[in-house]
């Protein structure tokens, strides 16, 4: 490819494209920019008329070069609407950073093993051998007169020729110790050889014990034990064993009562291979393949086992999966949490090693929003930890942190993930407790150094699973200078575009969607706005603790003001002084001018040091400390922490009856959607969720500039699990995709728990690449497992929801960009009520006004055995007992439906009574029943309509909800849940992202 290519713009944008196009405004003016959707791939941008020709009706050919294809569509008549004219020439690249270009970029640090000296080799001879002179003398003063001879001697020669080998192994990092553990092995020889005489006695009485049925025992001698049927049933799933590529039928048999998980290879085979529940250490879901399942068992020997698991479909692993967690919840002492407190923390070092003492960082001391005293003791359940310009090797930084916290929690934590670029570093750790219920670990960093090679500037990031929760964290160090906003800005979108964490599926989606909770940290190198000649005044108001009408000139606020950066984040208030820049050594004095060769250069102070998150909507996090350290001075930065209590979810145990209830599902309809962009091209969207049975559905969704009948009338999602107190908690990832180049124009996120109780209205921002690109509105409406909506919206506008049509038109808007605008007309027709009843019907929901909730009688037989929806029920159970049959009327006013009618009000009376919204269910360890609540108790539960997060459009309630397990119920309470894990640590990097364009290349649909 020749070196200078002016249409050639990389990796650009689509709407940076679009908007350089524009900006021309010439009918055959084009570019070529690499494919956001295809990796490897480029996409030909050409304009006629104000629109951007999509790919429809254009031929087929291939060129060995871009440059062939450039020369071919010069030429008229090759298919496209116009020929190319006029490229659009490459902007300028932003002014590198002076200081960057100046000097020579900063090495990573490295390791370097000096070469010991002759008398270097000396003196460890003579200390060893001190050290071991030291040892056998003590050991001369010991009374050994109890221990047999041999022993005597093993201990007097390990410390006369071991021990210095250990030493010298220990001084090299490595934890195996030779000498140690030959003199164990002598010791405890007598110790094995007593265990395994008296283990096969203890086994033979287990077995005597377990293996026989206690009912008919105690029933034999007169006791009465009660029900069999309250107990419940062992269960057994047919799988395929993965093993070196080899697929073999297995048998998983789950036997909740005895806590015993069991291995076999046939149905009726041996069942001497088995696993008790504290050796069940984690659940694996597959995010690849949704019917595969990784199992993690501790065996005799403490050593992990592994095992690969392939079931018939998504339903019957979730089923193994919810069995299994009744299992813990019947013999598990330690209950699986549903909030967890996480402390993040950013300091840049400035290349100078840490002080002796950096206890206050961790403990949230200094100025702003801090912790108490009293909680100076109470650990987080994670630790991340940013740092820039960090001088200390990974090993090194993680032995200090490490120290620190157990020195102030007493509590070894463990090391989950660290990430290095350069001198930029993340670092996150979790209590012990937690090691088992953190999976699907990925790091990555993003280079944006000069001409983004570099790794002085850019990014690191880690994402991991909590249980069922997805977290992702971000440590960026941003260009640096007042004047550099612009390239800051630009240095966040790069990141977004290809830092690559998280679930590989959700490829459409930058990093701002694809996690629960995503938390952003690091030196953003965004300062506050004013003149160099305001310095004292800057200080004079840093003095007074008048920090807001500073924060009103700080960059990144008005950025974010602008919608240019870091769009739908939030930040807790900022109490605390500014971070930078101070001289070292102090905190009393800011050194806010630095003497160059150019002259001199301010440095005005900022608060550059940042956290900022952004989490789905409808989810519980509260930030409870927010600020700096004003102890720790090595550094012109001073550290900053915040702290947060956030809500996670877990694995979800069902109690309906799957022989009772039809299958529920989700319906989206009366989608609206605007994207700002001057495409001419179809469009369909696409819905992603854990939730859902199939990784994806989709389906066409309008097409430009004509009027059509849409392929499907609404949609319905169908999740894997229908009960409600499930989708509460679930959220439907939505993107906006074009037809010809499969490329994203605009993604969101939508709550379920928006619709919890009625059909819902709801109206998000569609956002690709941190950019806004349209609006997106519509509603949703929830169909529990018994076949009936949470709510139906009564009367002759109601009943016509699902029976519409789309209309796509242009619309110009003032600064003479194409608007597309999809609006979906209703159909008014007379018999679009009766036209929507049947096709519901026929779809296996009966949407109409006199539907009916079934009921058990009295006198029908009810069984007590649990039963689980997805792995099936060993008992047939006939119906609900009158408490579960009896629902309870709802105090929550619904939405108003669209248009209002009598016949709407004729119908209200036969509405059938809505059940009262349930929280999480958390299963008990113990047989007992639950009672019902009493109805007169309800009038104090009522709650209003949950509505969208500002983010998605909404008004945020002023707290964010609690996780079901911690809002007060008037009800018995129901016990702990055991949550399924994740996935495995996979700590592989992520793919690689594509690097400079390709010589062989297709001709690629344009946008």
């Amino acid at each position: 490819m020749p070196s200078y290519q002016p249409w050639y713009h990389g990796n650009i944008t689509r709407s940076k494209a679009e908007n350089l196009l524009s900006n021309i405004a010439r009918d055959g003016s084009f570019l070529i920019r690499d494919s956001e959707s295809v990796q490897g791939a480029y996409a030909l941008c050409i304009i006629y008329l104000l629109f951007l020709q999509a790919s429809d009706g254009v031929p087929i050919r291939f060129f060995a070069l871009l440059n062939d294809l450039v020369d071919a569509y010069y030429s008229p008549n090759m298919g496209l609407i116009t020929h190319l004219q006029y490229p659009v020439p490459r902007e300028e690249d932003i002014e590198d950073d002076q200081e960057c270009s100046n000097l020579p970029p900063q090495l990573p640090p490295r390791k370097i093993s000096p070469d010991l000296k002759e008398n270097d080799s000396k003196t460890l001879e003579q200390a060893s051998k001190s050290l071991s002179d030291t040892y056998q003398m003590r050991l001369q003063h010991v009374d050994m007169s109890h221990l047999s001879e041999e022993h005597q001697m093993a201990l007097q020669e390990y410390f006369r020729t071991s021990i210095c080998l250990d030493v010298e192994q220990a001084q090299n990092g490595n934890s195996n110790l030779p000498g140690l553990k030959k003199l164990l092995m002598a010791v405890c020889k007598n110790l094995n050889s007593e265990i395994s005489r008296v283990l096969p006695a203890l086994e033979i009485f287990h077995r005597a014990l377990y293996q026989t049925d206690w009912t008919k025992d105690l029933k034999s001698i007169g006791l009465d034990v009660g029900h069999r049927k309250s107990l419940i049933p062992v269960v057994t799933f047919e799988v395929k064993q993965e093993s070196i590529g080899m697929s073999t039928k297995m048998f998983l048999k789950v036997d909740v009562e005895s806590g015993k998980l069991y291995f076999k290879k046939s149905k009726d085979g041996p069942e001497d291979k088995y696993f008790v529940h504290n050796k069940i250490l984690k659940l694996v879901k597959s995010q690849k393949m949704h019917a595969k399942l990784i199992i993690m068992v501790e065996t005799e020997k403490e050593k992990t086992l592994k095992k690969e698991f392939v079931f018939d479909d998504t339903k019957k692993r979730e089923g193994f999966c919810q069995l299994l967690q009744q299992l813990k919840n019947k013999h598990s002492e330690k209950p699986e949490p549903d909030m967890i407190t996480v402390f993040v923390g950013t300091w840049n070092m400035g290349t100078a090693g840490p002080p002796n003492n950096i206890d206050s960082w961790f403990q949230c001391k200094g100025q702003g929003k801090t912790s108490d005293e009293s909680a100076d003791h109470i650990p987080h359940d994670i630790y991340v930890i940013g740092t820039q310009e960090d001088p200390l090797s990974e090993r090194e930084w993680a032995e200090t942190v490490k120290s620190v916290l157990r020195k102030i929690t007493n509590i070894s934590f463990k090391l989950v993930a660290s990430h290095t670029l350069w001198n930029i570093r993340i670092m996150i750790l979790a209590k012990p407790e937690h090691e088992n219920r953190i999976s699907h670990i990925f790091s990555d960093s993003v280079k944006t150094g000069i001409a983004n090679t570099l790794g002085n500037k850019g990014a690191v990031g880690v994402s991991f699973m909590f249980n069922g929760t997805s977290f992702g964290f971000v440590n960026s160090h941003l260009t640096s200078g007042s004047e550099k906003k612009l390239r800051r800005n630009q240095n966040y979108t790069n990141i977004l575009r290809f830092l690559n964490l998280g679930d590989k599926k959700l490829n459409p989606f930058d990093i701002t969607h694809r996690f629960t909770h995503l938390f952003w940290l690091g030196d953003l190198n965004y300062r506050v706005e004013l003149p160099s000649t305001e310095a004292e005044y800057i200080v004079a108001r840093i003095k007074q603790q008048q920090y807001q009408e500073l924060l009103s000139k700080d960059q990144l606020n008005m950025e974010r003001n602008d919608e240019k950066v870091f769009l739908h984040f939030d930040e807790e208030e900022i109490t605390f002084p500014p971070t930078y820049r101070f001289e070292r050594d102090t905190r009393e004095k800011y050194a806010y001018t630095k003497a160059k060769a150019t002259g001199t250069k301010y440095n005005l102070p900022s608060w550059c040091d940042r956290v900022l998150r952004k989490s789905y909507p409808l989810v519980h996090v509260v930030c409870h400390s927010y600020g700096c350290t004003n102890d720790i001075m090595t550094s012109d930065h001073s550290p900053v922490f915040a702290s947060f209590e956030v809500g996670v979810a877990s694995q979800f145990v069902s109690k309906q009856d799957p022989n009772t209830e039809s299958q529920g599902g989700i319906q989206i309809m009366n989608c609206v959607a605007v994207l700002l962009t001057k495409a001419k091209t179809k469009f369909f969207i696409e819905f992603h969720s854990s939730c859902l049975e199939s990784e994806i559905t989709t389906f066409d969704l309008f097409s430009g500039g004509s009027v059509f009948q849409p392929v499907c009338r609404g949609t319905l999602l169908t999740p894997i699990i229908s009960d409600p107190e499930y989708l509460l908690d679930q959220h439907i990832l939505i993107c906006v995709k074009s037809v010809d180049s499969d490329e994203s124009y605009g993604e969101g996120c939508v709550a379920l728990r928006a619709a919890q109780f009625c059909y819902r209205e709801f109206q998000i921002t569609l956002t690709h690449h941190g950019e806004r690109t349209g609006t997106l509105t519509g509603g949703i409406q929830l169909h529990t497992s018994e076949g009936k909506p949470t709510e139906k919206l009564y009367g002759e506008a109601g009943d016509r929801l699902l029976d519409e049509s789309m209309t796509v038109f242009f619309k110009e808007s003032d600064n003479n960009p194409i608007d597309f605008l999809l609006y979906n007309m209703l159909n008014r027709g007379p018999d679009a009520a009766g036209q929507m009843g049947k096709e519901s019907k026929k779809a296996g929901f009966d949407l109409s006004p006199t539907a009916k909730v079934s009921s058990v009688g009295a006198d029908e037989p009810v069984s007590e055995m649990f039963d689980n929806p997805l792995y099936g029920s060993m008992v047939k159970t006939h119906g609900r007992g009158k408490e579960q049959g009896h629902s309870l009327t709802d105090h929550l006013t619904p939405g108003d439906p669209p248009q209002s009618s009598s016949k709407a009000a004729d119908l209200e009376l036969e509405r059938p009574p809505l059940p009262t919204p349930r929280n999480r269910s958390y299963t008990c360890s113990e047989n007992k029943p639950q009672h019902p609540t009493p109805t007169n108790l309800l009038p104090t539960l009522q709650k209003k309509p949950v509505v969208p997060s500002r983010s998605e459009g909404g008004t945020a309630p002023s707290r964010p909800p609690l996780p079901a397990k911690s809002r007060p119920e008037p009800q018995a309470p129901k016990s702990r849940d055991y949550r399924d894990i994740s996935d495995v640590h996979n700590k592989n990097r992520a793919p690689a992202r594509p690097a400079q364009p390709h010589k062989d290349s297709k001709e690629m649909a344009s946008i």
